[in-house]
Parts: C-alpha cells; structure tokens; sequence
C-alpha cells in the first residue's frame, strides 16, 4: 500500500528512495523468517494463541512505521511488521486443512484466494488514494485499524480448529527434522515447488509492471490503477471459476493444463515484446489471461502440497509460504538486476517462471508414482510376512 507514496516518504524522512527500498526488502525478509518460525509455534500452540499474539505484534510495529522520525526506524518496523503478519498468512492454510476433508480443501482455498491473493494486487491502488488525500502515515494507521478489527473478529468469532499438542518439540533439531520430513514428502515437494514457481511470475509482473506501463506506454496514474485492477479481476474470477470446474476434474487435472496453458502464454508474451509487435491493448489481455491462471494455481497446488498432513499442518503451511515468497523475491528482484528500460526482463521472467513450475510438476509426479509403487511393495512384503 505505500508503494506509490515512496517519492514522498523519502522526501519526508528525509532519504532516498533506493534508502526507502531496503523497509521492502526488511518485510520480506521478516515474512521468509517469520513464516518459518510460526509454523511449528502453531503445531505447538493451536492456531488461534499464535495468531492474536501476531496480530498484536502487527499492529504495534503498524503504529511504529506511522510514527517512524527516520528511514532506519521504518525499515526495522517493517521487519516487525511482516514478524505479525506472517502469522495472518501461514494460519489460514492450517486451518482449512484442519476443518474440511482434503477433497474440500482446493474449493475453499479458492475462496481465500479473494483476500490472500488479490490484496497485494490492488493495494497500491487504494494506497495511492490514501496519500494523495491525506499523506504517506494514513497508509500504516489504516492498516492498524483493520488489524485492529481483525483481532477483535478472532476473539470473537474464531474458533480453535485444533488443540494445542505439548508433545510438540520446539527445540531447533526437532523443527528442522519436522521441516525435513515435511520437504522430503515427494507430494509436498511436487505441488509446493511447482505452485511457488508458477506464482512467482506474479511478483515479477509487480516489479516490473509500473515501468512498462506509464514509462514505455506513456499511461497515467489513474490508467495504470485501472489496468491493475482489470487484471486483478481476471485472477478473482479465475479463483472463483475453479470451485466450478473442480466439480468435473481433479486438482491435479486442472493444475497440470494452467500450468501448460501459462507456459504458452508466457512464451506469447515474450514473442511479442521481442518482435516489438505488442500494442497496449494485447500486452494487457495477455497479461490478464495470464495472471488468470494463478486463480487457478494456488489452490489447487496449496491443497495437494497440504493433504499428506495432519500432525504438521502448521509446519507445513508455514514452508509453503516460505517457498512462495522465496521464489516471488528471487523473481522481482532478477527483473531489477537485468533492467534494460524494455519489458524484455519482466515478460522473459515471468516466462521462465512458468516453465520451471510445470517442469517442477512433471517430474515430481514421477516421483509420486515412485513413492507410490514403493509404498505399494513394502505392504505386500508385510502381508506375505505376517500370513508366513
């Protein structure tokens, strides 16, 4: 949401904006660490104690960033800030997978999909709005008042969706152990893998959007808002279009053809970029159908990555995120590091993006028919062991 304001905020405390860009590169660090260090808390805990206490800290180090006197305070509340936030990020998965059957879970983190996936697409729109009117602090009050509210909803209305287990070890080996026997699970690996890379592009596409449209189309502010949220329609709709085609085909089904059918229109875009061949209006309807495809993606991928778990739903949510996010900052970052004032870098990598996903996924179902079989054998050798 401050993203627009950086001119502004740099102007006010007194910096640069390449100095204001380290408070985004704090929160991302904060939400890869946090994320890893609150999944095993809410397999100890339950999911509700760990998220009000995350809530609180969000919403102390949000009234901290409004009140920051210098760039330095905002980039450590920033790494405060996502600590609290991760916790809002990582629970949800948990929590479904805690409350419905695995073939319901894909359905319903669709619907997630609504606020976890399309916030960050519209937030700079509405963060825009927020500073013009009444200047860079609103942005960070507004997100204390509705994490504020949010707190209050989880007291209110949230109920624990499993109980906490105190022989749950919070000592470093055993978290390490539990991610490593997370990971190691081949369809955890498999969709986990596959979805982070997919969705990545998506975060190429942030870093790289702003640039191409209002410097190399020569669009306003107000039309790049309204490009944006044109194309975040296009992930909500595919979000919700997924309940509907999951009634006739499996997760798996439908994530390996998006993945295809990304992969094809990434290679369309970088084609088109390429051969300078791409006016306003095709680089947008691309960009949409692409972007639609990750309405399909993430839950699809998120509820195979999740089935295999019970025990470690938290852990496991919690590295999900953690891959995401990795992936999301290695890809925005790699467009920064081979800015050429082109879309080439944005388009090749959203591309590449899409191909290491499917590519991730194709290989990782031979490893599942791998396991499978394994599995397989290992039980006949105990039937025929224990009828001898």
């Amino acid at each position: 949401m401050y993203l627009p304001g950086f001119p502004v905020i740099a102007q006010g405390l007194h910096t640069t904006v390449d100095q204001l860009a380290y408070s985004l590169s704090s929160f991302f660090i904060g939400v890869c660490l946090g994320q890893l260090a609150c999944g095993p808390l809410l397999d100890r805990f339950g999911r509700k104690k760990p998220l009000l206490i995350g809530l609180g800290i969000y919403i102390l180090a949000s009234i901290g960033c409004a009140l920051s006197p210098s760039v330095e305070a905002l980039i450590a509340f920033r790494f405060l800030q996502a600590l609290g936030a991760c916790v809002g990020m990582v629970t949800p998965n948990a929590i479904v997978r805690d409350l419905f059957p695995v073939e319901e879970n894909a359905k319903i983190l669709s619907l997630l999909v609504l606020i976890l996936g399309v916030s960050p697409l519209l937030a700079p729109t509405i963060g825009g709005y927020l500073i013009a009117a009444s200047g860079w602090p609103m942005v960070f009050a507004v997100l204390t008042i509705v994490a504020t509210l949010l707190l209050l909803a989880v007291i209110r209305w949230l109920p624990e969706s499993r109980e906490a287990d105190s022989g749950f070890s919070l000592k470093p080996a055993a978290i390490v152990q539990g991610y490593y026997q997370v990971i190691k699970e081949p369809q955890f690996s498999t969709y986990a893998g596959a979805g982070a890379l997919a969705s990545a592009g998506l975060f190429a596409y942030l870093a790289g959007s702003p640039f191409i449209f209002m410097k190399l189309y020569g669009v306003s502010e107000q039309q790049y808002g309204f490009i944006f949220a044109i194309i975040a329609a296009g992930l909500i709709g595919s979000s919700q279009l997924n309940n509907l085609v999951l009634r006739h085909y499996s997760s798996s089904q439908v994530l390996r053809v998006v993945l295809i059918t990304q992969s094809l229109i990434g290679l369309l875009l970088v084609i088109g970029i390429g051969s300078g061949s791409l006016g306003l209006y095709t680089l947008i309807g691309l960009l949409f159908l692409f972007l639609s495809c990750q309405g399909f993606t993430f839950p699809n991928s998120a509820a195979l990555a999740m089935a295999p778990f019970t025990q470690r739903a938290g852990s496991a949510s919690a590295l999900l995120g953690a891959l995401q996010m990795v992936c999301g900052s290695v890809a925005s970052a790699l467009v920064g590091v081979f800015f050429n004032s082109t879309a080439t870098p944005m388009v090749v990598i959203m591309s590449v993006c899409c191909l290491l996903g499917l590519a991730m996924l194709l290989i990782g179902h031979r490893r599942i028919a791998y396991a499978a079989r394994q599995d397989a054998a290992a039980r006949q050798s105990l039937e025929m062991l224990e009828k001898f």
